[in-house]
């Protein structure tokens, strides 16, 4: 039996997704802060893919598994069933972001990487099913969006540091610039502080009695979460294998923006590289934060005009129009060498990526049954992951062998895929948004 949910205000749905904004400062760390830090620790162009193998592999292996686990978890003592994982996934971020500046190896840094993936893994697809536990139908949209906002708003955070503290904080420490320490450290408090609000602020829905039944009676073994895996790919609904073939494009498209972003850049505008002159491409990775950051205050401030649109118009075709404009976006930004005219260019992919982060969630959660909407929030990260774990281990010969290592054909190729998943996703098959009167 389907109980009514408790209907949330505007500002409670808000006050459970402020753990989004620390979780995506540190994500926003990642984009573009990660791979300027490889270069200025020594690495070649075709050695940064695989230097990001961190990200898709934790994903593909700990996002379901957490998924999986939540959903057979009710710990009254650690706050319910979503919020000890995201507690103990903003711990761990907080601990690999503290360390992550004294990096003194290529490698050392590579593997902080891996570190800080696992606790953002273990944090974001319970933090997923949590909007879903929480919101009934019609205002799951807005708790989606409200990620996205929060997505848009914490990534903004994080890109405009880069511009910013290079300006408070000059100098090294080691082999890495000091404003690398006070990014990453402000990243750190972020992490904890914003989940502990959400925690703080926001109770789960108690299971009923027949469910906390079920949770006593299912045991978990160490194999139990691969076998609910299994089983819920074998039964996934039809429009979740559609988006994944979106996603296949798509988010191969994002990492190769994000892994080539700076020294874009760096060539169009600035005509140099990490090797010809180190000075000069540490301007341009700290304009690609003002970019960057430029990008994410479009998608904050316009995800929730995407709710509008959704229930309108249908959330595929949204997903569709912003997809078009952030192709647009990319295969336009590699030939700017105007730096002030990369903000308009790239303000297309801001769109994208707050449908990006919120509308395909729409697309699919009424097609899933509640009791594993963790194990299937898993699954929809693997679907993310494993087109970037496809991206990290295929593009570095890609650039190499076929776009002469010129990062401003990797943001043309990006585009290309993003006009694709575009295609794809008019092949989804979606039900109407509810619309509460």
């Amino acid at each position: 039996m389907n109980l009514k949910k408790p209907a949330l205000t505007f500002w409670q749905i808000i006050n459970m997704n402020v753990g989004f904004l620390g979780i995506q400062y540190s994500f926003g760390l990642q984009q573009s802060a990660v791979n300027p830090i490889y270069d200025f620790l020594g690495a070649h162009p075709d050695q940064i893919p695989i230097l990001n193998l961190a990200g898709p592999l934790t994903g593909l292996i700990i996002q379901p598994i957490i998924g999986a686990l939540s959903d057979k978890t009710w710990s009254p003592k650690f706050g319910g069933r979503r919020k000890p994982y995201f507690l103990i996934g903003a711990l761990i971020c907080s601990l690999a972001l503290f360390l992550f500046p004294f990096s003194s190896s290529l490698w050392m840094a590579a593997g902080l990487l891996w570190i800080l993936d696992v606790g953002n893994n273990t944090a974001m697809e319970p933090y997923r099913a949590f909007i879903a536990d929480k919101l009934d139908d019609d205002q799951q949209p807005t708790g989606f969006q409200a990620q996205s906002f929060f997505t848009g708003f914490g990534q903004t955070l994080a890109n405009v540091s880069l511009f910013v503290f290079p300006l408070l904080f000059i100098g090294s420490m080691g082999k890495l610039p000091t404003w690398v320490f006070a990014s990453f450290f402000l990243g750190s408090i972020c992490s904890i502080a914003s989940v502990w609000w959400s925690s703080h602020t926001t109770k789960e829905i108690e299971p009923t009695q027949e469910e906390l039944q079920k949770i006593k009676s299912e045991s978990i073994s160490i194999i139990s979460p691969f076998v609910d895996i299994f089983k819920a790919i074998t039964e996934m609904p039809k429009v979740m294998w559609q988006l994944a073939l979106v996603y296949l494009f798509q988010w191969y498209a994002l990492f190769c923006y994000w892994q080539n972003s700076s020294k874009s850049i760096a060539l169009s505008v600035w005509n140099t590289t990490p090797e010809k002159d180190m000075k000069l491409y540490g301007e341009a990775v700290s304009w690609t934060g003002l970019v960057n950051g430029w990008y994410n205050i479009v998608t904050f401030l316009c995800a929730f005009s995407l709710v509008y649109f959704a229930k309108k118009h249908s959330a595929k075709k949204v997903h569709f129009a912003c997809l078009i404009l952030a192709a647009i976006g990319f295969l336009v930004f590699p030939h700017i060498h105007n730096k002030y005219l990369l903000f308009p260019a790239i303000t297309g992919f801001g769109i994208g990526w707050a449908s990006m982060m919120g509308i395909p969630y729409l697309m699919i959660v009424s097609a899933i049954p509640k009791e594993r909407y963790g194990v299937y929030m898993g699954i929809i990260n693997m679907m993310i992951v494993i087109p970037m774990f496809i991206q990290t281990i295929s593009f570095g010969y890609i650039l190499k062998h076929f776009l002469n290592n010129d990062p401003r054909l990797a943001i043309t190729f990006a585009g290309v895929l993003l006009l694709i998943s575009a295609i794809c996703t008019l092949f989804i098959k979606t039900k109407k948004i509810a619309v509460s009167e």
